[in-house]
C-alpha cells in the first residue's frame, strides 16, 4: 500500500487518513469509485476511466467536490509521491457526511479519497499459468452499470472463489447466462475463433479494459460477438479470459473445476494480452 493518500483536499500519510463515521459511503454505500492501472509510472486508459466516473456520478446525482481535471492531477500526484512505477490508483467519491437519513442531505460537500497501490502487473504469474474460475449466482442490484461502492455481493463471490481455490468468480443470472466476474469482464473464444462477451447494459459494468480489448481484437482481424453465453457454452469453448484494469488480460484455464481447451493459456488470449500491453504503454499518460 502507498504511504501517501488524498482525503478531501489534502495529501496525508495513509496512517493518518480519516473520514467521518457519518460518511454516506460508509453508512449506505452511497458513492462511486474508479481504479486505473499504472504502468511505467503512467496512468493506463485513464480517459475511459474518468468518463465512466463522470457517468456514474450523473447516474447517482452526485457532484464531484473538485473539477474532473483536478482528479487526474490528484491521481498523477499520488503516483509520483508514492513512487508507483507499476500498480494502480483507487479513487472514491461519496455523497459526504451528514446525520444518518436515507434521503439525500442538503448542503453537504461530497467526500473524495484516493490512494495508490504497487502491484506486479506486467510480469504477473497468473498471465503465464492462467487463472481458475468458479461460478456463483448473481445476487446484485439492478444497476450494475454504475460503479458503486456497494460491493457486498462481489465480496461474497470473491470469497467463494478463494474457498474453491480459484482466482475469480463468474456471476450467473437466473437463466444460466454469465453476466461478469466479481471484479472483471468475462469472455470466451469459440472453436470457430470468435470472441464472445455480454453486451453493455444495466446488467454489467461497462469495462474500460473490455472496450479497448474489443477494439484491438477487431483491428487484429478477430470476430466479435456481443451476446450472452451460458456456463455450459463456456466450458465447451476453445479459450476463456477476463479483463480488468488491475489485471489487464488474463487467460482462464478452468471453470468449476473443468479445464478449458487444453487447460493452459490459449494463443488468442495470450496475444490479446500482448497487444493490450503495447496499447497501454503507447497511450498511457
Amino acid at each position: 500500500m502507498s504511504d501517501i493518500a488524498y482525503v478531501n483536499g489534502a495529501f496525508t500519510p495513509l496512517v493518518e487518513a480519516r473520514i467521518s463515521i457519518l460518511d454516506r459511503g460508509f453508512l449506505f454505500g452511497d458513492g462511486v469509485y474508479e481504479v486505473a492501472a499504472v504502468i511505467d509510472g503512467k496512468l493506463v486508459d485513464n480517459e475511459a476511466h474518468i468518463a465512466r466516473l463522470e457517468r456514474s456520478l450523473r447516474e447517482l446525482r452526485l457532484d464531484s467536490p473538485v473539477p474532473i481535471s483536478r482528479i487526474v492531477e490528484i491521481e498523477r500526484e499520488l503516483v509520483a509521491r508514492n513512487g508507483v512505477a507499476e500498480g494502480m490508483v483507487y479513487l472514491q467519491v461519496t455523497r459526504g457526511a451528514a446525520d444518518r437519513d436515507f434521503a439525500f442531505p442538503e448542503g453537504v460537500t461530497p467526500t473524495l479519497v484516493a490512494f495508490a497501490q504497487k502491484k506486479n502487473i506486467l510480469a504477473s504469474p497468473a498471465a503465464r499459468t492462467g487463472v481458475k474460475v468458479v461460478t456463483v449466482p448473481d445476487m446484485r442490484w439492478a444497476r450494475r452499470d454504475i460503479k458503486s461502492v456497494a460491493l457486498l455481493a462481489q465480496v461474497l463471490a470473491k470469497q467463494a472463489a478463494v474457498e474453491a481455490g480459484c482466482q475469480e468468480a463468474w456471476m450467473v443470472d437466473a437463466d444460466g447466462f454469465v453476466t461478469e466476474g466479481s471484479s472483471s469482464t468475462a469472455f470466451i473464444i469459440t472453436k470457430a475463433g470468435a470472441i464472445v462477451t455480454r453486451p453493455n447494459s444495466r446488467e454489467i459494468l461497462p469495462g474500460c479494459t473490455r472496450r479497448s480489448v474489443l477494439a484491438l481484437a477487431e483491428q487484429d482481424g478477430l470476430t466479435i460477438e456481443e451476446r450472452g453465453f451460458t456456463v455450459a457454452e463456456a466450458c465447451e469453448a476453445a479459450e476463456a479470459f477476463l479483463t480488468s484494469a488491475s489485471n489487464l488480460v488474463l487467460p482462464i484455464v478452468a471453470i468449476d473445476g473443468r479445464s478449458i481447451g487444453a487447460g493452459v493459456p490459449g494463443d488468442h488470449a495470450t496475444r490479446l494480452r500482448a497487444i493490450y500491453l503495447d496499447f497501454a504503454r503507447a497511450t498511457s499518460v
